[in-house]
């Protein structure tokens, strides 16, 4: 049986920022109930060598367009990583969704082989499907699960079901 390299990347990414959608829809109401100031859930974060929740969007919506783009040897769209409020990271979100919505299997046909080198100064070098599987899927996945572990640690009321969608 063969690898579908669209079923592999583009739902799965597309799940993940739909989480990422009702993690802010929540956080945002939650903020507005508790009458406190959004910008304190946005710059939270677990850790502080650890980037703020909105950094972890930002990564999130970097990783699954870089993976897409390095897939099929094209140029991903830039974005500042200048977000400061839950529309922006929305309007963020549904630019990364409509990148995705570009792709189809016939375009990533072929592209579980083709050799991608990870970022960064490693300089190693794996097929395509290998990429995806061990890189860039969980790199993508462990944005949105701090993210997800941010809120929670703040009070926000988002659970299991939404992280799964």
């Amino acid at each position: 049986m063969s690898i579908s390299m669209y079923r592999l990347t583009v739902p799965m990414f597309q799940r993940g920022l739909a989480s990422l959608k009702t993690y802010l829809d929540k956080a945002e109401a939650y903020a507005k109930e508790k009458n406190f100031d959004p910008v304190i859930l946005l710059s939270s974060r677990l850790a502080p060598d650890m980037l703020p929740l909105s950094g972890q969007y930002q990564r999130a919506s970097d990783s699954a367009k870089f993976a897409l783009a390095r897939l099929t040897a094209t140029e991903a769209p830039k974005f500042e990583d200048n977000e400061k409020t839950f529309d922006e990271l929305r309007e963020r979100l549904a630019k990364t969704d409509a990148y995705l919505a570009g792709f189809s299997a016939e375009t990533l046909e072929g592209t579980e082989s083709r050799e991608i080198t990870l970022p960064g100064k490693s300089g190693i070098v794996l097929p395509g499907a290998e990429y995806v599987a061990t890189f860039a899927l969980p790199n993508f996945y462990f944005h949105v699960a701090t993210a997800h572990a941010i809120l929670r640690s703040q009070g926000a009321p988002i659970g299991k079901r939404d992280y799964l969608g």
